[in-house]
C-alpha cells in the first residue's frame, strides 16, 4: 500500500511538472501585453508614442529659406514643416512645433496671409517677424493669437551677429513661452489634428519604389530640393541647393519619416511677386518607407490632410515635410523620383 500510495505521489507529481509551461505563456502574453501598454499615448502631430500626454498648444513659425539663412536652427525638432512661396521663387517654412520646442528657432522671418489660414486651421500660436499687407491687417484684427519681431525685436526676438537682416531674427522656445503669457494665449492644446498614422513603417503598402526624391520651385537651383531614403532608419534626409539640411543650432540632419505634396493655384498679386494661395485641396503625391503614392488632399476644418479612399491617408510615426506645389507646372513637371 505503502509503494502504491508513493507511486501514486510520484505520478501526481509529474502532471503537475506537465502543467507549468502554462502559467509562464500567459505571464509572457503578459509581458508583451505590458510592453504594448507601456506607451499610452501618441503625439498629435508624429504619431511617436510617449508615456506622457502632451496637450502643448502647437506653435507655427515663419522660417527664412533664402540661401543666406541656411542652416536654419530649430527644424529639426519641427513636428511638420511647411514649405511655401512667398514671392517669386522664394519659399519660406513654416515649422510647426508640439512634440518640444528647442532653445533656438529662426532666422524667423515676415508673414502672409495664407500663412495665417494654416496658423489658424491649426489653432496655433503664430510666430513671425514682419508681414505683408494682408497678413498686417489680419494680425491687427486678431485672426490667430501671435507674437511678431516688429513690436518684440530685441525684446523676444534677438539678431544673431553673424548674419545681416533680414536673416538674423532668432527666437528661443523659452520666449515664446513668455510671448504667450504676454499676450494671454492659450498654451492648452484645443484640438486634435485628423491626423492618423501606422504603427510602423513595416505596415506601408509598397506599390511604387521611389528612393530619391526631387521637388523644384521654378529655375532657382537654391529652391531645388533632394530627399534620399535610408531603409535602415525608414527615414529621408534632405538637400537643398545641393547642401544636406542640417540644424544650425546642433548640427543634427534632418530626418523625415513623410513628404507630402499638395498641389493648389497659385496667382501672383503684386509687383514684389507675392503669391495668393488657394487652400481648398487637390491632388497630392505622398512618399513614406520608400514608397509613393497618388493620393488627394483636403481642407478639413483648416487642417490640410492627405486624403486617400475618402480618408485621411495614414503617415508613418514621425516627422513630416509638406510642400505645396502650383498647378502651373504642377506635380507632374515639379515632383520627380526614382527607385
Amino acid at each position: 500500500m505503502l509503494l502504491f500510495l508513493s507511486a501514486c505521489k510520484d505520478k501526481e507529481e509529474v502532471v503537475v511538472s506537465a502543467d507549468t509551461p502554462e502559467p509562464k505563456e500567459e505571464q509572457s502574453e503578459e509581458i508583451e501585453e505590458e510592453i504594448k501598454e507601456s506607451l499610452p499615448y501618441k503625439a498629435p502631430f508624429t504619431g511617436v508614442g510617449s508615456e506622457v500626454e502632451n496637450d502643448r498648444r502647437p506653435v507655427l513659425v515663419t522660417i527664412n529659406n533664402h540661401p543666406h539663412a541656411r542652416p536654419q536652427s530649430g527644424i529639426s525638432d519641427a513636428d511638420i514643416v511647411y514649405e511655401l512661396l512667398a514671392e517669386g521663387s522664394v519659399t519660406r517654412l513654416l515649422a510647426l512645433f508640439q512634440s518640444e520646442l528647442p532653445e533656438e528657432i529662426g532666422p524667423v522671418r515676415s508673414s502672409r496671409d495664407y500663412f495665417i489660414d494654416i496658423a489658424k486651421g491649426l489653432d496655433a500660436f503664430y510666430v513671425a517677424h514682419g508681414y505683408s499687407p494682408e497678413a498686417k491687417a489680419m494680425l491687427q484684427n486678431g485672426v490667430v493669437d501671435h507674437i511678431n519681431g516688429m513690436q518684440y525685436d530685441g525684446i523676444l526676438f534677438w539678431r544673431s551677429k553673424d548674419r545681416v537682416a533680414p536673416h538674423n531674427s532668432y527666437i528661443s522656445g523659452e520666449n515664446i513661452v513668455a510671448g504667450m503669457e504676454k499676450v494671454k494665449a492659450d498654451p492648452v492644446m484645443s484640438q486634435s489634428p485628423p491626423f492618423v498614422f501606422y504603427d510602423s513603417a513595416e505596415n506601408v503598402t509598397i506599390e511604387t519604389i521611389a528612393n530619391t526624391i526631387d521637388v523644384r520651385y521654378g529655375s532657382n537651383e537654391s529652391f531645388h530640393h533632394t530627399y534620399t531614403y535610408d531603409p535602415n532608419t525608414f527615414t529621408y534626409s534632405r538637400q537643398s541647393g545641393g547642401e544636406t539640411t542640417i540644424d544650425r543650432k546642433t548640427g543634427e540632419e534632418v530626418a523625415v519619416s513623410n513628404i507630402l505634396f499638395f498641389e493648389t493655384p497659385h496667382r501672383t498679386i503684386d509687383t514684389v511677386g507675392r503669391q495668393e494661395i488657394e487652400l481648398n485641396g487637390g491632388k497630392a503625391y505622398i512618399f513614406q518607407a520608400g514608397a509613393m503614392r497618388e493620393i488627394e488632399w483636403a481642407n478639413l476644418d483648416g487642417v490640410l490632410t492627405p486624403i486617400e479612399g475618402g480618408q485621411p491617408a495614414k503617415l508613418v510615426p514621425g516627422r513630416t515635410w509638406i510642400h505645396v506645389i502650383p498647378t502651373k507646372p504642377g506635380l507632374s513637371q515639379s515632383v520627380t523620383f526614382t527607385p
